[in-house]
């Protein structure tokens, strides 16, 4: 089942034209996926059997696998691809995910032409636009006793050299060691235990500028980016984003309330966007990001908590007793790691995980716009039955009380001439179009879901579920001429293509 939404005057159309499946239930099967135009074939992460699956695209309404790429003899599970003028790139976890992991270059066949070693959990590949270089974020996440924290980093593969001559020697760290914690905007997160700052920082997504000079990365745990000159292979700022406003703006904060009921609220969003992305408009470049917010949640160190187990500070919150009623803030999940701001053991602000928004920042990190609670209306209006149900169930209003619909997977793009941004729900579901025309002010053009809300999650009838990848193939390389939209579902383990219309 299609779930549109009615009420806006769309200038884009998202058309679903085709869907495979691989048949494996919240494994991960398609998560990130990559297109050859030369031969029409979509390389799609499958973190379920660590490998890439191949399907023929030559007719987007009948994808069809015809192949596996193994890489299990590399290391652990890909978490990553990438595609430029015919080379595929995956990026490959160690077995021990602290340990440095592996980039590996194949050509469309599947037949590996080298490997390099990058840092700890290569998580996310990106070729700068000329082709000379591949930028990977290495997230450098710890172990699950905190007891083995590697350093995050990025590193910069010299492509110039060629492919299949590529060494070690081609890589270079841009790195977090030269920074001090006391050197950082506040906004800035540096808190898992004992961690350096080096430590403490988590690569996640990142964007290239149009003349392939800069890159920008988010650090999402960290409410940052760090933005990196890609020739010098150095880190050269790191952004703190600051933080929303939930009282000047507006969210459903709760899952027990029976209800929806979006308002304002005395709480704090931490950005933490995962995906970004970048657009070079009239001279300027502007990053745009899904905020999707995410948690340290590990056996040594936890910092989700929920308001209604906070002590709250009373002069800050002097009617705090009523906000911890369940059916107010007492379910919403906030850090425990953050708000003592005296250190007195009660709480004078909240911070709750994510912005539930698209958002548009300069290039050097300055917030231009924010889409306030859009996201969370556009739902309650296009779906109020399931209204921030979670990937996994059909439970209405399930996910209130942590993010929402949770922004995560994007694409931005230019067609006919204006930019756009393709903004997956990894929640909810469906994938959100906004014209970014005007940086300043961009709008909501449109919103498809594939997620049937009368099937079963479990037994694959309940559609595309979990979007986590978001990949725009452009006209002129669409098998059909016309653009299209691929979607990779990491719970419903499927892949949906669109034809982008307006």
């Amino acid at each position: 089942m299609v779930l549109l939404l009615a009420s806006i005057a769309s200038a884009v159309t998202l058309d679903p034209v085709g869907s495979w499946s691989s048949g494996v239930f919240a494994e991960g099967a398609a998560e990130i996926a990559a297109f050859d135009p030369a031969t029409a074939r979509l390389f799609v992460v499958n973190a379920s059997i660590s490998g890439l699956d191949v399907l023929d695209l030559s007719d987007p309404t009948a994808p069809t696998w015809v192949g596996f790429i193994d890489i299990g003899a590399l290391g652990g599970q890909a978490n990553s691809v990438a595609l430029h003028d015919g080379v595929l790139v995956a990026a490959i976890e160690a077995d021990v995910k602290q340990d440095p992991g592996v980039v590996a270059f194949y050509d469309v066949d599947g037949a590996l032409l080298s490997a390099v070693t990058v840092g700890a959990l290569p998580d996310m590949l990106r070729f700068t636009p000329n082709g000379d270089y591949l930028l990977v974020a290495n997230e450098g996440e710890p172990s699950d006793d905190y007891t083995n924290d590697p350093e995050g980093s990025v590193s910069v593969i010299d492509l110039r050299g060629g492919i299949e001559s590529l060494t070690d020697a081609d890589v270079r760290t841009a790195d977090f060691g030269g920074w001090a914690a006391e050197d950082l905007d506040p906004s800035v997160r540096i808190y898992g235990p004992g961690a350096t700052v080096a430590q403490d920082l988590e690569p996640e997504y990142i964007t290239v500028s149009h003349d392939s000079k800069t890159a920008w990365v988010t650090l999402q745990e960290n409410n940052a980016f760090a933005i990196v000159d890609i020739k010098s292979g150095e880190v050269t700022d790191i952004v703190g984003l600051g933080f929303k406003d939930w009282s000047a703006s507006a969210l459903d904060p709760s899952d027990r309330d029976s209800a929806i009921a979006i308002a304002p609220w005395p709480v704090l969003g931490m950005y933490q966007p995962d995906s970004i992305g970048s657009i070079h408009h009239r001279g300027d470049t502007f990053l745009v990001t899904a905020n999707e917010g995410d948690a340290r949640a590990y056996t040594a160190f936890n910092e989700e908590a929920r308001v209604g187990g906070l002590a709250l500070d009373p002069t800050a919150f002097p009617n705090g007793a009523s906000l911890k009623a369940n059916a107010r803030l007492g379910r919403l999940r906030v850090t425990n790691a953050l708000g003592d701001d005296d250190g007195d053991g009660d709480f004078d602000a909240l911070y709750a995980f994510g912005a539930r928004s698209l958002a548009v920042w300069s290039d050097a990190g300055e917030l231009v716009w924010d889409g306030g609670d859009e996201l969370e209306q556009l739902i309650a209006d296009a779906a109020p039955s399931r209204f921030n149900a979670n990937h996994e169930d059909q439970t209405f209003d399930g996910r209130s009380d942590d993010k929402g619909p949770e922004p995560e997977g994007l694409d931005v793009a230019k067609l006919w001439g204006d930019w756009y941004a393709f903004l997956g729900l990894e929640r909810i579901g469906g994938v959100v179009v906004y014209d970014l025309s005007d940086p300043s002010a961009p709008a909501l053009d449109s919103y498809v879901n594939t997620r049937d809300p009368g099937g079963d999650p479990e037994d694959g009838t309940a559609g595309d579920l979990g979007p986590e990848g978001v990949l725009v193939i452009d006209a002129e390389d669409a098998p059909d001429g016309v653009p299209l939209l691929v979607v990779s579902y990491e719970i419903s383990g499927s892949v949906a293509v669109f034809e982008i219309h307006r």
